[in-house]
């Protein structure tokens, strides 16, 4: 095979490899924290494809170069080579790690208790407790003990509003995920991990638990409702009156 049916087999890869990106590339982006992981993960990407496509060249090239070599010689010491492939991988892995620090640093990844959201409006803050096999939401902005607005099943949430949630449970562990929005957190009794987010599109989102938690854990589903501020604000006015 000469050099130029190399390239072409090289060029087909990326093409494969291209074709497996664009979906991902063409995904929207319904909330701050699917933005940061989806920008994340196209990032990577770039980076991943490239390297990609030189291995399956030089690999393809390699193997019909040497087809025929029926007595194979050892490969022979080359430091310069070592040493450049070993500073390049340093190169290429410090790359990774700085972009995933930065993105898994942002509150709308990884959230703390204590980490305060910039924004000039108050939170949206809701409880969410997981129990089999069904959850119930408590809107915290809404009162004290049966004077709170609570749902079942369904959270309704604001559109274009910073939203704190507090994950907890109280029997055994399950999982928050709603992968549509890109959040996700263990429920675990007596402690409440915490997730923040911005959510940015209306619509109505998948919510499931994502932790095997017995017989009935299939059937531990719910749904997210956003709907925009005004919307939220009249279906908790809604809720305290009834």
């Amino acid at each position: 095979m000469n050099g130029k049916r190399v390239g072409l087999l090289t060029v087909f890869t990326g093409a494969l490899l291209a074709l497996a990106v664009e979906p991902a590339a063409a995904q929207v982006s319904t909330s701050e924290t699917a933005e940061l992981i989806w920008d994340l993960n196209m990032n990577l990407l770039y980076i991943a494809v490239p390297i990609t496509v030189l291995v399956e060249g030089i690999l393809i090239y390699t193997v019909w170069k040497f087809r025929n070599n029926e007595d194979p010689l050892p490969t022979m010491e080359n430091r310069r080579l070592e040493i450049t492939w070993t500073i390049a991988t340093a190169i290429i892995l410090l790359v990774v790690g700085i972009a995933s620090y930065q993105v898994m640093a942002e509150p709308y990844v990884t959230a703390t208790a204590d980490q305060q959201i910039e924004s000039d409006q108050e939170p949206a803050e809701v409880e969410v407790v997981g129990q089999r096999y069904s959850w119930t939401f408590n809107y915290n902005n809404t009162g004290q003990g049966d004077d709170r607005v609570s749902s079942s099943n369904t959270l309704v949430l604001p559109a274009d509003r910073p939203v704190v949630l507090h994950i907890t449970s109280t029997d055994w562990i399950h999982a928050f995920h709603a992968p549509g929005l890109g959040l996700k957190a263990d429920a675990i009794p007596g402690n409440h991990n915490v997730i923040k987010t911005e959510i940015t599109e209306t619509g109505t989102y998948q919510l499931y638990c994502a932790e095997y938690c017995g017989t009935g854990h299939s059937d531990m589903l719910g749904q997210i409702e956003v709907v925009p501020e005004d919307e939220y604000e009249s279906w908790l006015d809604e809720q305290q009156s009834e």
